[in-house]
């Protein structure tokens, strides 16, 4: 296979929600230009995009696939990442990869939510776009209803280039408004039929073209007066003006069809080839921005070959049984099969091994790729997804790129202790090919805790877990790692006497606990005199200390901003010895304790709320019912952003909650920033269910 010239390539994300036919569009376009023999089907498992055993049961994509063809001389590079919100991480790193996307909206799904949310990304990286509407052979499905969704939900008025047309109740073709002639297809055969357009149709084609004519025009002053000067524009004119129109941002073409019907493929083929930018126009404009990962100075290229090597890595996929590939970038330079190259993200150097084009799990070996090319990498050792991979010699570090965080998580059991080392390994291997999975070790509560997008993203991981790597686990909510502290000063002996029949053990000391600043932590102090214990002593007492902190008296809670100083005590010239101390130590801190008026302290998290407007009001009571505290509420475009302060045991269940309160349109994001002091009334409801778990472990 030859490497494509850079013009004659086009880069393309597939986006939509979930079920609006993103992959049964792919399916149509990879039949429709001959690269499969036959249309593959979701509900038979036959897509080439969807190919995981999760994807073929559940019947939707869970990971970006990369999907290469060819259509005019020009090759596509199709990038399909998931449409689920949960897999939303996959999406933002597919859109780094590309210059232009196709957004498929169903006409039965309309304008989702999580929709909405990728648009927001799509236009903040001012990418060029095509509208594909789907699903036009079922019934009720109306072109109106959906521009105005359009309009409401994506601040867009697409232009639409075809029309749907019917024969014996049933959708038969497209009607190219631009090229002004019957496209017709069936799905048996990828033969296409291009014919005039029906007598019948004549009027409605005239005046949609003239529509088209305007709309193109109006975003070009040379274009409007040779339309205003001939009254219609000539078709060159109309396709440069199209052109500048889509890539600009200032039109989005609307193509209708059924992909599952293989109806109004070819149009939207045409429009990639002619419409979209290939890597060259990217080049024409400004260059790429990074850093030297030595200095931090600005560093730039220019998208060409002749410019050293740089790409970025979008996504990983590791199989036990294939091995790790992943997805570059080339954003300028060449990259050779079996070369080394520089990871600038992690300072280490890499051999390339094996270049692949990809088509689903299919795998067809290059002798390189250039700048503008899509590709994919076996065996990388330490390159992980958001890497940069460039030149040793002239180095680049382009920014990675900000991924949302976790709002849910949950603690992990292994169902048996064989599957301890499993769970860990194969955790680490997923997160490496979905960084927006989180998994941790909680040193308060030794809990294991996974931390995902929402259940649904929890579920499809654990189901990784357990078919790529043989672990099992089972699921509950993750313990809240409360801590106690003292409010008052507080003194006390401790001291340990123990006789036997050689050297006995003995330690006496006397300690004064006091409060610290919240978020101090411990400090220890000296204030022994006299030698009343000697020196070696001393950080034997503080041992004792630090280890008794780690049991609190009100339910068994770490111990948080507290000093303790040791200030006087006695020893035993032949018995003491550092363990003694140590014990004497425990002994008087959990004494001084019981004094010291111990309280319960909660984590707080820093919470932000995006809502739309029409649904703020019930996401501000239903915060406030969860002990939040409002700092402050920004209007945003039809959105609202809060940022609340939230207790961490309030927000385990958030993410259900805020869905049902938006229809789905709201997210979140929330992040650690305090301890403070539980309500009265609840601390008591919190030490006296602790109590009861003790008990019941005991038993």
């Amino acid at each position: 296979m030859s490497e494509p010239h850079r013009e004659s390539l086009r880069n393309v994300a597939l986006i939509s929600s979930a079920g609006a036919g993103k992959t049964s569009l792919a399916e149509a376009i990879l039949f429709t230009t001959g690269t499969v023999p036959h249309l593959g089907s979701i509900a038979q498992g036959t897509t080439t995009s969807d190919f995981e055993p999760e994807e073929l049961h559940r019947r939707s994509s869970v990971s970006t696939s990369l999907l290469r063809c060819f259509w005019n001389h020009t090759t596509i590079n199709l990038v399909d990442p998931p449409g689920a919100l949960s897999l939303i991480g996959e999406t933002t790193m597919a859109l780094r990869a590309v210059e232009a996307v196709i957004l498929v909206v169903g006409a039965s799904s309309g304008i989702r939510s999580e929709l909405v949310r990728v648009w927001s990304r799509v236009t903040a990286l001012g990418l060029p776009c095509l509208l594909f509407l789907n699903e036009l052979d079922k019934d009720g499905a109306s072109l109106d209803e959906v521009l105005a969704m359009c309009q409401r939900g994506l601040g867009i008025i697409p232009l639409p280039i075809t029309l749907s047309y019917r024969s014996g109740g049933q959708l038969a073709g497209v009607l190219d408004l631009g090229q002004q002639r019957l496209i017709t297809s069936r799905k048996e055969t990828p033969t296409i039929q291009q014919l005039t357009i029906p007598e019948n149709e004549r009027e409605a084609v005239g005046d949609a073209r003239k529509r088209i004519q305007e709309g193109v025009a109006e975003r070009d002053d040379r274009l409007l007066e040779q339309y205003l000067a001939a009254g219609e524009l000539t078709q060159e004119g109309l396709i440069n003006g199209m052109r500048l129109g889509v890539q600009s941002g200032m039109i989005v073409p609307l193509y209708s069809g059924s992909a599952i019907e293989n109806i109004g493929i070819v149009p939207l083929l045409n429009a990639i080839v002619n419409l979209l930018p290939s890597p060259m126009d990217r080049a024409s404009r400004a260059p790429l921005e990074g850093l030297h990962p030595d200095t931090g100075e600005a560093v730039t290229r220019r998208a060409v070959q002749e410019d050293p090597l740089s790409g970025i890595v979008f996504k990983t996929l590791i199989d036990p049984f294939v091995g790790r590939l992943s997805f570059l970038r080339i954003l300028s330079g060449a990259l050779h099969a079996d070369s080394t190259i520089f990871n600038s993200s992690r300072g280490s150097k890499e051999k390339s091994g094996h270049l692949y084009a990809v088509l689903g799990k299919k795998h067809t070996a290059l002798p390189s790729a250039g700048a503008g090319d899509i590709v994919a990498i076996g065996k990388l050792k330490d390159t992980q997804t958001g890497d940069t991979l460039c030149d040793e010699q002239t180095p680049i570090c382009y920014q990675k790129t900000a991924l949302p965080r976790p709002v849910l998580s949950f603690a992990i059991e292994p169902k048996s202790n064989a599957d301890i080392e499993k769970i860990s390994l194969g955790l680490h291997k997923l997160i490496e090919e979905d960084p927006t999975l989180e998994f941790s070790r909680h040193a308060d509560t030794k809990e294991m805790v996974l931390s995902g997008m929402g259940q649904w993203h929890i579920d499809l991981a654990l189901e990784k877990l357990r078919r790529k790597y043989g672990a099992e686990v089972v699921l509950h909510m993750p313990k809240i790692p409360y801590h106690e502290t003292i409010r008052s000063t507080a003194q006390a002996q401790g001291k340990y006497k123990k006789q036997t029949g050689g050297h006995g053990q003995y330690g006496d000391c006397w300690l004064e606990l006091g409060p610290l600043p919240r978020g101090e932590g411990f400090r220890f102090e000296n204030k022994v005199v006299g030698g009343a214990i000697p020196r070696n002593f001393i950080p034997a007492v503080e041992k004792g200390v630090v280890e008794a902190m780690h049991h609190g008296s009100l339910a068994g809670f770490p111990i948080v901003d507290c000093r303790v100083a040791v200030y006087d005590g006695s020893y035993h010239a032949v018995d003491s010895s550092e363990m003694a101390f140590k014990v004497a130590a425990s002994i008087g801190f959990k004494k001084a304790l019981e004094t010291a008026h111990p309280i319960l302290l909660e984590p707080i998290m820093t919470v932000e709320v995006e809502a739309p407007a029409d649904h703020i009001g019930a996401v501000i009571g239903d915060l406030n019912a969860r002990r939040g505290r409002i700092l402050h509420v920004e209007a945003r475009d039809h959105t609202e952003q809060i940022t609340v302060l939230v207790p961490m045991a309030e927000m385990l269940t958030y993410a259900t909650t805020l869905n049902s309160l938006t229809a789905g349109r709201g997210s979140y994001t929330m992040e650690f920033v305090r301890y403070d002091e539980v309500p009265r009334e609840l601390a008591v409801r919190i030490v006296e269910a602790h109590k009861v778990e003790t008990h019941a472990g005991a038993h």
